[in-house]
């Protein structure tokens, strides 16, 4: 016979992320509590890299009576549970991205903005393989940081540098006689 759970607020089936979490918080002797569920529930649905600090003002959005410990709590549950990972970009807060059916990537990291962008590079991955094989180091997980200036701070550094140099780019205008 099959057995569905439903989630707490309404009579949908729970998403397998939902199980996955109901089935590890029951083998640790926890109970199931509205309070978890949301935490779940705004984690899963932000696509974004968050602190405990970002995630408590998600959850505080939708119900002020959650505390902050209760989400680091929570945190902690879904990284045990495998749905979500600990990632440090260098800000000296850890940040937790979604883990549960989701691909390995690395990150590169805006010193500047702290903007991060995600990406997949097969031949790094291979390079990593080579180095391990060639140390004979057995590779158990990897974390790739790139950290330096995005596209758009570049940008907006070289426009403040030209705008405090007076350096004006020189334009040439159409005239009725030709350019000037």
């Amino acid at each position: 016979m099959l057995e569905f759970h439903y989630s707490m607020n309404n009579q949908q089936p729970m998403s397998e992320e939902q199980e996955v979490f109901l089935n590890h918080i029951q083998k640790k002797g926890l109970k199931r509590t509205a309070q978890r569920d949301l935490i779940l529930d705004v984690f899963l649905r932000s696509e974004r890299h968050l602190s405990n600090e970002d995630l408590y003002r998600l959850v505080q959005e939708q119900d002020a009576s959650v505390g902050q410990t209760t989400v680091y709590r929570t945190l902690k549950l879904l990284t045990e549970a495998g749905l979500a990972r600990e990632v440090r970009f260098g800000d000296g807060r850890t940040h937790y991205e979604h883990n549960y059916k989701h691909e390995h990537h690395d990150h590169m990291i805006c010193s500047e903005c702290g903007k991060i962008i995600e990406f997949y590079s097969a031949e790094l991955e291979a390079l990593q393989d080579a180095m391990a094989a060639k140390h004979r180091f057995e590779i158990s997980q990897h974390l790739l940081r790139i950290i330096g200036i995005c596209a758009e701070c570049r940008r907006a550094r070289k426009q403040k540098a030209n705008s405090d140099t007076g350096f004006q780019p020189k334009v040439r205008t159409a005239t009725g006689r030709g350019f000037r």
